[in-house]
């Protein structure tokens, strides 16, 4: 049933703005897909006995200021970014009115960064997500700094620690178990 109202809001874009329905199909045919021709990495990391997908990290930032400036969040995520290692590939920034809050993501090939911020509460909740070849806690004194604040609350959780056989699969192996 979602196939065919897929299929009847394309064929209604595509009828009412021919162009916008051709610039999509343009940028579908740019996007990359996924080839078995390479061997794929295997990002999970190894540290104190565990092997997991990535770090986790959820940061409230208590008494903090700037978080209705919409740039200099822009340029806190990039710095993170930087600061981390990671790989930036897009960011999405939305201001929001009248209380100037910001909801956003950088989308990284290792996860994500998301923020939200309560200007009228002083307050900033971060999503740092991040797997293979990087350190999500370098993020943290780039917030600190970009916010004002002394106070951040930090827990981490290690993505994936509970999968016991930690050899990559192939992707012609069907059968796997996942533990209850």
């Amino acid at each position: 049933m979602a196939k065919c109202k897929v299929s009847r809001m394309s064929e209604i874009i595509r009828k009412m703005d021919p162009d916008r329905h051709e610039q999509n199909a343009q940028e579908r045919k740019s996007w990359p897909i996924h080839s078995d021709t390479h061997a794929a990495k295997d990002h999970f990391k190894q540290e104190h006995g565990f092997a997991f997908a990535g770090r986790h990290l959820l940061l409230d930032c208590w008494n903090a200021s700037n978080l209705d400036d919409l740039n200099l969040i822009e340029q806190a995520l990039r710095d993170a970014v930087d600061e981390t290692g990671a790989t930036l590939l897009h960011i999405h920034l939305h201001h929001f009115t009248p209380n100037g809050g910001v909801s956003g993501v950088a989308v990284l090939a290792e996860s994500h960064i998301s923020i939200h911020t309560w200007p009228e509460r002083d307050f900033a909740a971060l999503d740092i997500f991040m797997c293979g070849d990087t350190d999500p806690e370098r993020a943290i004194p780039v917030f600190k700094d970009a916010f004002r604040t002394n106070h951040i609350d930090v827990n981490e959780h290690m993505r994936g620690r509970q999968i016991t056989d930690m050899s990559p699969r192939s992707s012609n192996d069907k059968d796997f178990q996942l533990e209850t």
